[in-house]
């Protein structure tokens, strides 16, 4: 992590924002922070102990703009989520079919080129698609799946594949990780979404996640794909059962991993949504849960590039606040998300339009940059038209 400055002046954030932080009872931290040094253990857990929400948001925007400025990116993404049947039971989920629950299904690649059919007119640049574990779907079909998706959208980056479906597969497939990832790619298959690793303890796995794959197993997982070509995010699931000891856990084996391959493009803090599932006495996070998440995830994460706050979970109000708050991503347009139901129940098809979110973007004062699944920046003429031109007012310094 490369020092921001020791100089207040020339570092971002107003002259005021500094002084606050200095004489906090973070401003040990906040040194660490200007000085470019890794935030510890220990330090990690005074950041999730501290209540100066305030200082947590302006620490965290002081990384956020030295890596990023004011940029905040969005992809324009449709995702595909190809069955609900899974055998993993976990305890967090409501996505999965169950009695009371949601009736079962299995895409046909027929169902998919129909759904991507529909969005035809969009320039759709990121499939996503994830699903849940259903035994019976061989090998081939994950092929068929990926070969489906390029022919009908050929432009589109695929983004597929948690940790725990690629090791589905590959027990499918009775070959070596390596050979299936790379068989994968040969069929369409460009980088990894980085859901699941849920909390990366041995305790929360065991109480609500037992059969799906480990801590160990999820790490190996990515970092595998990491030295095949394939880049991933990398998720932490918040808000249910976790300890504050276990969320810096989980932050430090994200890191150290990073350390290793250099594989994990963003960091994506998931609120936990208990309806339907078998924690539903757990409330839902707040919006100051949220907003924390994210920024201690930006503090400790020095070496992950972007932090995303997924407006679809945690809503786009505190999305858009937390710009500012260490995210520099607000996520997509995000066509038929199925995961959780909680936001925008009343739109079956839970989608923000490109204007829309460009306008939160410029709304929360950042510049809307859009972007490919690696950040490649995206230039379309009718992505400029939605960015009126502003002047840039010099504000002085507060002394």
């Amino acid at each position: 992590m490369n020092s921001l400055t020791t100089s207040a002046a020339a570092a971002p954030g107003s002259t005021v924002t500094h002084r606050y932080l200095q004489s906090g009872p973070l401003s040990d931290i906040y040194d660490k922070v200007m000085e470019g040094k890794r935030l510890s253990f220990a330090d990690g857990l005074r950041l999730w102990q501290s209540d100066d929400l305030t200082a947590l948001g302006a620490l965290a925007n002081l990384v956020r703009e030295a890596k990023n400025g004011n940029k905040t990116y969005y992809v324009r993404n449709q995702h595909i989520n190809y069955t609900n049947i899974c055998n993993k039971g976990c305890k967090f989920c409501s996505f999965y079919a169950q009695k009371g629950g949601p009736a079962p299904y299995v895409m046909s690649m027929e169902d998919v080129r129909r759904k991507l059919e529909r969005t035809r007119h969009i320039p759709v640049t990121e499939i996503h698609m994830v699903a849940g574990i259903y035994p019976k779907l061989g090998y081939q079909y994950y092929l068929d799946l990926l070969d489906t998706v390029k022919a009908t959208r050929p432009d589109a980056h695929i983004k597929a594949f948690t940790m725990v479906e690629l090791l589905q597969i590959q027990k499918l497939a009775k070959k070596p990780m390596e050979e299936v990832l790379l068989e994968l790619k040969a069929h369409g298959l460009s980088s990894l979404p980085g859901g699941g690793a849920e909390i990366l303890t041995d305790r929360v796995h065991d109480a609500i996640f037992e059969r799906k794959e480990t801590a160990h197993e999820w790490l190996e997982t990515a970092k595998t794909a990491h030295r095949v070509g394939l880049h991933s995010n990398a998720t932490m699931l918040y808000g249910h059962i976790e300890t504050l000891e276990e969320r810096v856990v989980h932050l430090m084996k994200l890191r150290e991993a990073q350390d290793e391959t250099g594989g994990f493009l963003t960091f994506i803090p998931l609120a936990f949504s208990s309806k339907g599932t078998k924690l539903e006495h757990i409330p839902q996070t707040t919006g100051y849960l949220d907003l924390k998440a994210i920024a201690i995830g930006r503090l400790m994460l020095d070496n992950f590039p972007h932090v995303k706050s997924f407006w679809m979970m945690i809503t786009p109000p505190v999305a858009q606040a937390a710009q500012w708050y260490g995210a520099d991503d607000i996520d997509g347009t995000v066509v038929e998300y199925e995961i959780t139901h909680e936001i925008d129940q009343e739109n079956a098809a839970q989608q923000l339009s490109q204007q829309r979110l460009v306008g939160m973007i410029i709304e929360a004062g950042r510049d809307p940059v859009e972007r490919d699944p690696l950040y490649n920046v995206i230039e379309r003429e009718d992505s400029a038209a939605l960015v009126p031109e502003r002047p840039r007012v010099a504000l002085p310094m507060a002394g």
